[in-house]
């Protein structure tokens, strides 16, 4: 059964087949209630953050991980100090049951120091949390990653890769918008954030219309997804997504997968801003065109039919020998410019 949350579709009893021919490729966010309410760590979760952390201290390996660590004042929100020359926070490295057991100890403290720890690989230090903890939805290649902290907000972004994010403990709201807000989500450096991905520099709680006046604009296209413990959000590539943890005790679990290309568009966009952003406008119309023709257009899979296969080179269909066909012209290229 489908229904709508603020234009979100909702699933219930979701299966694999049923997400992969109606919602992987749909471009299209989507909440997946209660997929994970059945694991382990989720049924400690509905008892306590005691019994959650007793259960993950089972599974913990002793490896530190790195953790964020603010005074109360910032609310839970790491960002970017004053100055945007570093952070307005500490990073630590520190045990998963450590930093579990400080969680646990500063509950109920009105000035509690928050607490983050992200994107941890659960191989890295509870390499059995898959076997007991496993995602049905998909191969068991994808690796999960865990999310651990009391009361945090991470700044709208993307990512480059297909998402599925498991809300385990605690309660988490994402604010999200499609990619084409982007002129209105007021983005900030793409090379120096606090994690990988651009940010928004608007602070959701405190939008300041007056320096971003087009956040109005991206608001009003924005979806609200709050997910309960039990509760996964799916997300598309490159949808741009603010996240709020409210409560003092609170787990994520999320999977990341793409393309072996992913890792390059980025870069790929970044070489686009060198070699033509800056350039005369009738130039850059004219490169429109040609990356319409090669890329973007709807022939562009077809752009080098008139050529012999053996031939294409860089222009053929997808496969190792055009991989190394690209690679290999980019390197010579770049070579002679380093």
């Amino acid at each position: 059964m489908t229904v709508m949350n603020k234009s979100i579709a909702v699933y219930h009893d979701m299966d694999r087949a049923t997400f992969e021919g109606s919602i992987l490729n749909g471009g299209q966010p989507a909440i997946l209630k209660q997929l994970v309410a059945n694991w382990p760590v989720s049924k400690a979760a509905q008892i306590s953050p005691e019994n959650t952390t007793a259960y993950l201290k089972k599974l913990d390996n002793g490896r530190p991980i790195q953790s964020i660590f603010a005074p109360n004042e910032q609310k839970g929100r790491h960002f970017y100090d004053a100055q945007m020359r570093g952070f307005n926070f500490e990073r630590r490295n520190v045990p998963m049951a450590a930093l579990l057991d400080k969680m646990i100890e500063v509950i109920g403290q009105d000035n509690a120091m928050a607490m983050y720890a992200g994107s941890v690989p659960a191989s890295q230090v509870a390499p059995n949390f898959p076997n007991d903890n496993s995602m049905p939805l998909l191969p068991g290649s994808v690796e999960p990653r865990l999310w651990i902290g009391n009361r945090s907000c991470v700044a709208a972004h993307f990512d480059v890769d297909y998402n599925i994010a498991c809300a385990v403990a605690g309660q988490r709201v994402f604010t999200i918008f499609p990619p084409e807000q982007i002129n209105n989500l007021y983005i900030g450096p793409l090379e120096y954030n606090m994690a990988g991905p651009p940010v928004s520099l608007v602070d959701f709680a405190k939008p300041g219309y007056d320096r971003f006046p087009k956040f109005r604009d991206a608001m009003d296209s924005a979806l609200v997804a709050e997910l309960e413990p039990g509760d996964a959000l799916f997300l598309p590539p490159l949808w741009w997504h603010h996240v709020e943890a409210t409560g003092p005790f609170n787990i994520l679990v999320n999977y990341w997968w793409s393309s072996n290309e992913a890792a390059l568009q980025m870069q790929a966009l970044a070489l686009s801003m060198l070699a033509l952003r800056d350039r005369p406008l009738p130039e850059k119309q004219a490169w429109r065109t040609y990356f319409d023709h090669y890329i973007f257009g709807p022939g562009a899979s077809h752009a080098a039919q008139h050529i012999p296969a053996h031939a294409q080179g860089v222009l053929g269909s997808p496969s190792q020998q055009r991989t190394n066909a690209i690679l290999g012209f980019i390197r010579n290229t770049l070579g002679r410019m380093l």
